[in-house]
């Protein structure tokens, strides 16, 4: 199982979602460009030094980072969607894909993902925090796959 992010802009969620690939056994990709430089500080300082136990694989842009899905699926999370990720069975090399916090993935990524999700919650409300989103996410399709750490 995979986590991937598209064009991250928050050094922080990324930091977070390390942490979270390191504890929970996921490796994570980063397409480029991202929002903030590599090397930034706030990455480490949330990741801590769980980003030691985390495999982290950075592609130079979208196309790039295609090419080493091999036959996972791509499911893509967005808040367009209505197929509640509840609803929806994972496998285990599933790479779960999570767009830009500030305007998700444009058209054509969206177009070629395998499946379109959404994690349900109030109407009066936009969306998760990016970091949030990808625990529920890897939670629930890691609970399906019967591939939790112990």
């Amino acid at each position: 199982m995979r986590i991937a992010l598209f064009e991250p802009e928050i050094a922080g969620n990324v930091g977070a979602i390390l942490r979270l690939g390191a504890c929970m056994g996921a490796a994570v990709d980063l397409i480029e460009p991202m929002g903030f430089a590599w090397d930034d500080r706030r990455v480490r300082r949330t990741a801590m030094d769980y980003i030691d136990h985390v495999t982290v694989a950075r592609h130079a842009g979208f196309e790039a980072f295609r090419t080493t899905i091999g036959s996972g699926r791509l499911v893509l999370f967005t808040t367009k969607s209505t197929q509640s990720a509840y609803d929806f069975g994972f496998m285990a090399d599933d790479v779960l894909l999570f767009g830009k916090e500030s305007a998700g993935v444009p058209p054509d990524v969206a177009g070629i993902c395998d499946a379109r999700l959404r994690i349900p919650m109030r109407p009066q409300v936009r969306s998760m925090n990016l970091a949030t989103s990808a625990a529920l996410a890897l939670g629930e399709a890691l609970r399906q796959t019967a591939t939790l750490p112990s």
